[in-house]
């Protein structure tokens, strides 16, 4: 038995509108996350705060969402998509209204708190929506499209966000994109559904110990965990990149300025973009070989950031935008995790597998970041944060670390996975090796 719930004919109109309102929701949670980063110095001005204090803000709201994931998958199989995506739609539209009133540094950090539970809830009940309303040949595709889709809100998190700082002030400008949650929070309730006419219901009514036993099934199940150490490995360098380090690395680590440091971030996003089709229908055609896929873009990662680190002396725009683009590969990369996941996994545990993938990335990215600062500051004795590049290199080797185990894990629990699904699912084996 497969993730996807069996329903007579799968998809169309209805679907693609269901599916629609739900990738909004996910849009505006993407905004919601990305925001800060083109608010800081407007933050900085407002709340009164240092550096350190507003990196606060990104630690918690990603602590959060992290620490959510398996809770919010425990509460999709008991209560459906439909409520948790309207209850994240509520909870982040009422924590940035806060964040757009509050004055004070300690009213800011739970507004922030709070838009990262609401956030939790979002991208996991968009994947249990896709694998309800469409047959399972489309899942994969229909995640990478989410996922690019989603990272649209990070770019109009961006120049829109930023000249509206500039025009209308800060109250004016969160309150607004508040003002948007009531309006997808209502569409939610209007149109979404969690399973299709006529299927049977998704939610199932489950006590504390089959909750219990549900969550040991998952995380035993091979095909989880290899969900898991993908989604761990893949996505923890483009976080590393994206969320934190790689502006200061690009200006201090490698001297390329701060102009062709914006357009490597820029290549990034791009990257994301581009990249979610293109793995999704890879595997999409190719079932057989997610993990193979998932081996690839770590190796290229891996290879990659090889090359400018060791290069001797500042590495070349030409190798950082292969850098660049190789690891943001792992962004979409990190979406066959719950690709795994939907197909080892019956319906009524879905999201607690789900789940338990979604923390694998979020907690990487987090030990990653925290690492690299910690090496950074033994690296640079002294109170000065203009760190040199020799400090920059052997702290971003890091994340070597975090690939090799990654890979050693990926590699044991497919071998797993795959007799495993031989084992309990003969049909599905057979139908993605095509024997």
């Amino acid at each position: 038995m497969t993730g996807a719930v069996a329903a007579g004919p799968q998809g169309g109109r209805r679907a693609t509108v269901v599916w629609l309102t739900a990738v909004g929701v996910y849009f505006l949670a993407i905004f919601h996350r990305s925001s800060l980063g083109v608010a800081g110095l407007a933050a900085t001005e407002r709340f009164d705060i240092s550096a350190s204090e507003l990196s606060t803000f990104t630690v918690l709201q990603l602590l959060v969402y992290a620490g959510m994931q398996i809770p919010v998958g425990v509460l999709i199989d008991r209560y459906g998509p439909q409520r948790l995506l309207f209850t994240g739609a509520v909870v982040m539209t009422c924590a940035q209204l806060g964040f757009a009133l509050t004055t004070s540094y300690a009213g800011a950090v739970v507004a922030r708190v709070f838009v990262g539970m609401g956030d939790a809830m979002v991208f996991i009940s968009v994947l249990r929506l896709i694998a309800s309303w469409f047959p399972p040949m489309r899942s994969p595709v229909l995640t990478a499209w989410t996922a690019l889709l989603g990272q649209c809100g990070a770019l109009v998190a961006a120049i829109p966000l930023a000249r509206s700082l500039e025009d209308f002030g800060w109250t004016a400008t969160f309150a607004a994109s508040a003002a948007v949650g009531v309006v997808l929070g209502v569409l939610v309730l209007l149109v979404v559904r969690d399973v299709p006419p006529g299927a049977p219901p998704s939610r199932t009514s489950k006590d504390v110990r089959t909750v219990g036993r549900d969550l040991k099934l998952s995380w035993r199940d091979p095909g989880t965990r290899l969900g898991l150490w993908s989604h761990f490995t893949t996505q923890f360098g483009a976080n590393v990149l994206g969320l934190l380090w790689g502006y200061p690395f690009f200006v201090h680590g490698q001297n390329t300025g701060t102009a062709a440091a914006g357009l490597l971030l820029s290549l990034l996003v791009v990257t994301f973009m581009v990249g979610g089709p293109l793995v999704g229908g890879f595997i999409a055609r190719h079932p057989w070989h997610r993990s193979t896929l998932v081996l690839a873009i770590i190796i290229a990662t891996m290879l990659s950031w090889a090359a400018v680190l060791l290069w001797p002396g500042d590495a070349p725009v030409w190798l950082l935008a292969v850098m660049v683009v190789s690891t943001g590969l792992g962004g979409p990369g990190s979406m066959i995790g719950f690709d795994l996941a939907r197909t080892f996994n019956p319906a009524d545990r879905l999201g607690s597998a789900t789940g338990i993938v979604n923390v694998g990335g979020f907690m990487a990215s987090l030990l990653m970041m925290l690492a690299i600062g910690v090496l950074l500051d033994v690296l640079t004795p002294g109170t000065s944060t203009d760190y040199p590049a020799r400090a920059y290199t052997l702290a971003m080797s890091v994340q070597y670390v975090g690939w090799t185990l990654g890979l050693v894990l990926i590699w044991r629990y497919r071998r797993r996975a795959r007799a495993h699904l031989e084992r309990t699912q003969p049909e599905t084996f057979r139908h993605m090796t095509g024997r």
